[in-house]
């Protein structure tokens, strides 16, 4: 069954790569193809009607989930990396828990190359520079339809350059499909990318609704002739926009902006049937990662109902092993005394031992007394079950919600200058995991920045957003000599493939990587 699970995963990703899309070498060509087109939908008959434009927004949305769940990168990059987990067998991760980026592995290749990162942006400008076409020439194609499918389109662009520019520093800019020619392109700086990349989600935030088919003013008629139900969590919508941008904003220390983001999202977030979410729904098989559901702010979910999940492509592939499933060895785990040093809070019910180190709450981990304690937060097996005969995953892949955006509030609030406010913000999340009895603050001797980042590494643990935060921290503090030298050298960037650049003369190496 597995074996055939992973052939079924990559035929899809080889459809949703060729969806809409030329056979591109992303990385750029100096001409034009000298194929035939290979897209799924020919050129002629594309562009045509409304299933044409849904089919379109759809893809791009689909292209941005296969680029993140690909060889597991989302949870690679943003959790493996930092090196708190351990891998007990894989040479490849084990690579990359030691930051040698450079090691001839093939994921470690394949998490080099930006391919299905620009396959997202060609699949939005070739959305963007067609979708007229649909509204000229079908009639139920509305004005309305058309504005709030342009806003998605260009929020995903976004946000995938956002995503890139993480890994990669400086990447090439690129708006253009430019009707199948894509020409080599050198690297563009990323401080460039970044003030684009704002000023676009906020023309996209302008026009996207808080909730589809529910009435909205920019919004009104059920959109694609679905309900509400659909849509809740499977689309981009006004406070997604501004839940992003303060992560933008995070990441180039703009805390003003942060702040004033975060504020909407916290102000907005019930117009979208957000909410936060209870430790025992984020925990559960089928809660808070199963299928879709309003509260997940911005991600790529698994309908099993729809026959959508695979083995791989989730972290229940990483993470999971006896008695959770059967495999004997999880190809990563967090050990004993780590859990121990970052859970130390009394009465924190993710995870905590009475005074006999014995687990009191184990939500977030399983087997904490055996040799390889697994990290069970998510475990989405396939309807929510709990067989362990079955590694078949269908979890969502979160990129941001409510506790995190709150998070990123109280870090701003903080680095302000504003303590009170951090903390009355980080009370906001970390009252609901701890009972407020055991919760103090000495607002003069508190390191309540600390604290704060403290508390996003708990409550995100396994969510893609270490690695980014601990460059954020050390970014504030500047008193880690050694991850200090890695920003000044450019060692927190991933090295370019040696593929892409042996096809693009223009690119240049990370400096760190050469």
């Amino acid at each position: 069954m597995e074996r055939n699970t992973n052939k079924t995963s990559t035929m899809m990703k080889n459809i949703l790569y060729s969806f809409l899309l030329s056979v591109v070498v992303l990385s750029g060509c100096n001409k034009a193809l000298e194929t035939d087109s290979t897209r799924v939908v020919g050129e002629k008959n594309m562009w045509n009607t409304v299933e044409d434009a849904r089919a379109g927004i759809m893809g791009v949305y689909a292209l941005t989930r296969a680029a993140l769940s690909d060889n597991n990168g989302h949870w690679i990059y943003g959790d493996v990396r930092t090196g708190e987990f351990t891998s007990p067998k894989r040479q490849d991760l084990k690579a990359i828990i030691s930051n040698n980026l450079n090691a001839s592995y093939p994921v470690v290749e394949s998490l080099s190359d930006w391919t299905r990162f620009y396959a997202i942006v060609n699949g939005a400008n070739v959305f963007l520079e067609n979708v007229a076409h649909v509204k000229a020439t079908d009639k139920r194609y509305s004005d309305n339809n058309m504005t709030v499918d342009i806003a998605q389109a260009r929020f995903l662009r976004a946000f995938a350059y956002f995503y890139m520019v993480r890994i990669w520093g400086d990447v090439p800019f690129i708006i253009s499909s430019n009707e199948g020619v894509f020409e080599n392109k050198p690297r563009e700086s990323q401080t460039k990318i970044l003030a684009w990349v704002e000023s676009e989600m906020l023309r996209a935030a302008a026009d996207l609704p808080y909730i589809y088919s529910a009435g909205d003013i920019q919004q009104p008629s059920n959109y694609y002739n679905e309900d509400r139900t659909r849509w809740g969590g499977a689309l981009a919508t006004k406070v997604t926009a501004y839940a992003v941008l303060a992560h933008v904003a995070a990441w180039n220390a703009d805390y003003s902006n942060v702040a004033k983001y975060a504020k909407f999202v916290e102000d907005n977030y019930g117009r979208s049937g957000g909410g936060y979410t209870s430790t025992i729904d984020l925990t559960n098989s089928n809660g808070f990662f199963y299928n879709k559901n309003f509260r997940q702010m911005f991600g790529f979910n698994s309908d099993y109902g729809h026959i959508d999940g695979s083995s791989t492509g989730h972290i229940e592939e990483l993470t999971l092993a006896e008695p959770i499933i059967t495999k004997a060895i999880p190809d990563i785990y967090l050990p004993k005394d780590s859990i121990l040093k970052y859970f130390n809070l009394p009465k924190d019910d993710r995870f905590s031992v009475d005074t006999l180190g014995q687990s009191k709450f184990d939500r977030y981990f399983t087997n904490l007394n055996g040799k390889y304690p697994i990290f069970s937060k998510i475990k989405v097996i396939q309807g929510g079950g709990n067989d362990p005969n079955f590694r078949y995953f269908t979890s969502a892949l979160i990129f941001t919600r409510l506790e995190d955006i709150v998070l990123l509030r109280a870090e701003a609030l903080s680095v302000l200058g504003d303590q009170l406010g951090a903390v009355n913000e980080l009370v906001q999340v970390i009252g609901r995991r701890v009972s407020s009895t055991e919760l103090s603050f000495n607002l003069d001797n508190d390191d309540i920045l600390k604290m704060i980042f403290e508390e996003r590494h708990r409550e995100l643990m396994g969510e893609g957003q270490r690695w980014y935060d601990m460059i954020r921290f050390n970014k504030i503090r500047q008193n880690d000599p050694k991850f200090m030298n890695l920003i000044k050298t450019g060692g927190i960037y991933w090295p370019i493939s040696r593929k892409l650049l042996s096809q693009n003369s223009l690119l240049t190496q990370n400096p760190y990587w050469r």
